[in-house]
This record gives structure tokens, C-alpha cells and sequence, in this order.
């Protein structure tokens, strides 16, 4: 497991650009991204087929790569058999006679966690209709929800209106039933600051201390959740998957339950992450 990996070069970089408040902090692992094609498989995890929320997408590692100093998460029309279809199935996932929709998601499960400090990642994310682009980590213990996800970011439409939204669930006392604290805030309200915020790269970040976490855009603060309520239900041992390690994720998810519908002229989608940054006070 390659939990907290010191960037000592890359750490002296940094602190001498961004002053005493970088320097006050220690970097402990980070992707840049910055070596074109695959990615680091010491680091990264590819997911494949349909997976969840009813998505539209098939997740598939030619879709994830790295090129000029970005991670690209492409979504593709591209249209195939299913090679999970069973006539007749009541699975969602092996219902779909035909893949149409492919796209990325990748995770470091097994590979790099990490438990408190600073998550920062610079992202461009597509805003089209049926775009789910994520930035999130789970528990690296225990079934979900009790393992507990954080979702540092996402973008999908809540009653035909898109919203960014910042969120954390942990476990009750039913299986698969999730305790929810969530903040969703209109797309507008960025649109307003900037009209042509869709077209830029952006910083989310995440403070995470052992008593709260506190989700930021572009240094506004966006949700804090008091870990002092994410606590589990009677199947999650009544322990609280917020002071356990967590392992990341990120996606570019199509429709679905909350993607809303596919506009297929804004085919192929891009979702492009400048880097992934993990600090230590």
C-alpha cells in the first residue's frame, strides 16, 4: 500500500511558489500527470463495464488517459454488443442488449490512501446535459454506505437544473440505505461570477480533520459536515468511516440516475484533471 509517498522535489517547488502557507504543509502524495498515455498503474485502478446508478455509460480503460500534462476522461458515442447481455435478465446491467455510450473511471483502491489533511485537485469538468462527472473517496473498510464516501465533487441535474454539489454518507441500520449530508448549489450561481466558468479549470479542495470536513470551490466554502454525526448505524458497528483511511475515485458517469438526458451532439466529452494533491499539516 502506498499510502502517503513523499514528492520532496516537488514539495520544495511548491512551497517556494506559494509562500509561508504551502511551506506550513507537507505533501505526501500527488499525480501530476504529466507522462503521456496510461496512467500510473502503481497508483491507479481501471474500472470496466456498467457499474452503478443505472448509468449509461460503459466504463472502459482505452477512455482514461494522460496527455499534455492533463488526465482526460473521455465520453464516446460508440456503439457494441453488451458482453454481459442475457435475454431476459432483470439486472440492469446485463438488460442493455447494446453498449452506445463509453466513458472513464478510475480509483486507487488498494494502492494509495489517506486519512486527514488537504485534498486539492484542479479539474475541467464538462457541463453538457447528461454529464456526472466526480471527484470522490470511499472507505477503505466495511460495505458501502458504512464504509463511508465523501464526494468532494460532483455535477448532475436535479430536476432538469444543474448543480455542483458537495456531500458525505456514512451507514443506518438497513443495508445499501445511506445517511445523507449534502449541499447542492445551482450551476447559475457560478455562471453568474463568470460566464465562461465551463471553460476553465477549477480548484476543488478538502480539509479533513479529525472533528469535520470542510469542501471548498475555488476557496468558497461549499459544505461542512461535523464528524461528530457521521456515525453508523447498528451495521456498521455504530463506528464512524470518517477516521478511516479513504482511497479516491474519479469519473466521468452518462445519465443515469441523476445525469439526466444525453445531449449526443456534445459527444466526445472531456473531463480533464490538472492534478491530484494530498497535504499534511
Amino acid at each position: 500500500m502506498k499510502r502517503f509517498l513523499v514528492l520532496a522535489g516537488l514539495l520544495a517547488v511548491m512551497g517556494h511558489a506559494l509562500g509561508d502557507e504551502a511551506r506550513e504543509r507537507k505533501l505526501v502524495w500527488s499525480d501530476e500527470f504529466d507522462t503521456d498515455g496510461r496512467l500510473n498503474e502503481e497508483y491507479w485502478n481501471y474500472e470496466n463495464g456498467f457499474t452503478r446508478n443505472h448509468e449509461f455509460q460503459w466504463y472502459q480503460p482505452d477512455n482514461a488517459y494522460c496527455k499534455d500534462g492533463v488526465l482526460i476522461l473521455e465520453a464516446r458515442g460508440e456503439r457494441f454488443p453488451n458482453p454481459g447481455y442475457e435475454e431476459g435478465s432483470n439486472d440492469w446491467r446485463k438488460s442493455r442488449k447494446d453498449v452506445e455510450v463509453t466513458s472513464a473511471s478510475v480509483n486507487t483502491q488498494g494502492k494509495v490512501d489517506f486519512q486527514y489533511g488537504t485534498v486539492e485537485v484542479r479539474a475541467k469538468i464538462p457541463t453538457a446535459s447528461g454529464a456526472w462527472p466526480a471527484i470522490w473517496t470511499l472507505g477503505t473498510d466495511m460495505e458501502w454506505p458504512s464504509n463511508g464516501e465523501i464526494d468532494i465533487m460532483e455535477y448532475y441535474q436535479i430536476d432538469g437544473v444543474p448543480h455542483i454539489l458537495a456531500n458525505a454518507a456514512w451507514g443506518t441500520d438497513r443495508r445499501f440505505n445511506a445517511k445523507w449530508n449534502s449541499k447542492t448549489v445551482p450551476f447559475s450561481h457560478f455562471l453568474e461570477k463568470d460566464a465562461d466558468w465551463g471553460e476553465k479549470f477549477h480548484i476543488w479542495k478538502m480539509d479533513w480533520t479529525e472533528e469535520a470536513l470542510r469542501i471548498y470551490l475555488d476557496d468558497e466554502l461549499i459544505n461542512e459536515i461535523n464528524l461528530s454525526e457521521t456515525v453508523n448505524g447498528e451495521l456498521g458497528g455504530h463506528k464512524n468511516p470518517m477516521k478511516q483511511p479513504h482511497y479516491f475515485l474519479l469519473d466521468l458517469a452518462i445519465g443515469g440516475d441523476h445525469g439526466g438526458e444525453l445531449d449526443w451532439e456534445a459527444l466526445p466529452m472531456r473531463y480533464e484533471i490538472d492534478y491530484v494533491r494530498v497535504w499534511e499539516k
